[in-house]
């Protein structure tokens, strides 16, 4: 479906770690006299299918996103499990209820599938351990992905619910993070108890757990203040105008030198001979040509055609801006009217201005400030 899947470093320590969880602890005490190999290669597989199981668990999500026109950037797998890049926030809050229960939905389905699977698996047993496993730990998977703390699966359906009778996302976003840093702070708390009591590892792993979710809330609620600085704000306030451009013609060797070391641009209108506008050159496309060929090499042949080149209008709101430039993994986005640029806005200028709002003391509830514009 066009979705990239990926491992984050932390998967691989957390798949050694549950194998030999499995093979030298659970399957052992569960089932007597296997050979020793036999527990690793089963402990094995089962950790490989429990994170297919979350990989499943995040396409749920990420299939009923598709569904309401919502671009998914990548599933990562990584300590915690696994993530899902939405690229938008959900258009309502009947999408945002729909996304966010349907990976519960689907870890339940896995749970049942397995527990149907057993009956078929009695004579063997080392496949009857693997699926008797795999309908438990995605039972409690799904359990506890509804714990209603934001930015967990519940927690996503209790802010759809909050947005759906309030008609208002801010305060349903405040209202779910808040809740979700309370359960956050229940889990360090229960950690810390069995720590106390001896459990240290249990207890570590709890606490490291409620860690996670307090920071995860708090980031959202640093989000929704971010999107109150930009919101009422045009791409038109914040762009630069004084854009860097160079000739077609101009080598890649000459542009490094003459240009990026001397002004420090990361971005560059390419011109024609009619200094018409015909391409954006970055970085990004430097680097992919080896210095060996950048005397020989023009900026023509390396830049993104204009026709190309995803950009903004001068009108659009520099919070949707920021979310393209997340969905495209740009820095910088050309601001253009009537097949014209008319500048350029980068994530600089935007954390520019938001420093700037700062320092000044601008806040979204000032119906005084610049952006604000009656409705």
């Amino acid at each position: 479906m066009g979705i990239p899947v990926g491992l984050d470093i932390s998967w691989f320590l957390v798949f050694i770690f549950m194998t030999w969880s499995l093979a030298s602890g659970y399957f052992p005490v569960e089932y007597k006299n296997w050979p020793q190999i036999e527990y690793w290669i089963v402990g094995a597989v089962t950790a490989i299918m429990l994170f297919v199981s979350v990989v499943l668990h995040e396409l749920g999500h990420s299939l009923v996103a598709l569904r309401y026109k919502i671009p998914v950037n990548s599933i990562t797998l990584y300590i915690f499990g696994g993530i899902a890049q939405i690229g938008t926030e959900p258009p309502s809050a009947t999408a945002e209820f729909w996304i966010a229960i349907a990976g519960p939905a689907v870890s339940f389905s896995l749970a049942l599938l397995f527990q149907l699977l057993q009956y078929f698996f009695t004579g063997f047993v080392p496949l009857l351990a693997l699926v008797k496993y795999l309908a438990y730990i995605n039972g409690i998977l799904g359990l506890f992905n509804l714990v209603p703390g934001f930015p967990l699966d519940g927690g996503r359906v209790f802010r759809a619910i909050v947005w759906g009778a309030s008609h208002n996302l801010r305060r349903a976003t405040l209202i779910a993070a808040g809740l979700g840093r309370v359960i956050a702070y229940g889990f360090i708390l229960f950690g810390v108890l069995q720590i106390f009591k001896g459990d240290y590892g249990n207890g570590l792993w709890i606490a490291f757990i409620g860690w996670f979710l307090e920071s995860a809330a708090s980031s959202q609620v640093q989000q929704q203040k971010l999107h109150d600085l930009l919101e009422g704000y045009t791409v038109q306030q914040i762009m630069t105008t004084d854009y860097a451009t160079i000739p077609a013609e101009t080598t890649l060797q000459d542009l490094v030198d003459q240009h990026i070391f001397k002004k420090g641009k990361r971005c560059y209108v390419v011109t024609d001979l009619r200094d018409q506008a015909v391409g954006i050159l970055t970085l990004h496309h430097l680097q992919a040509i080896p210095k060996l060929d950048w005397p020989q090499t023009t900026a023509a042949q390396v830049m993104m055609p204009l026709s190309q080149v995803k950009w903004l209008q001068p009108g659009t709101p520099v919070k949707s801006a920021l979310e393209n430039m997340d969905r495209g993994g740009v820095n910088q986005l050309p601001v253009m009217q009537d097949s014209q640029i008319l500048g350029m806005l980068t994530r600089e200028d935007i954390i520019s201005f938001l420093r700037t709002q700062v320092e000044l003391g601008l806040h979204r509830n000032s119906k005084n400030h610049p952006g604000h514009q009656q409705g």
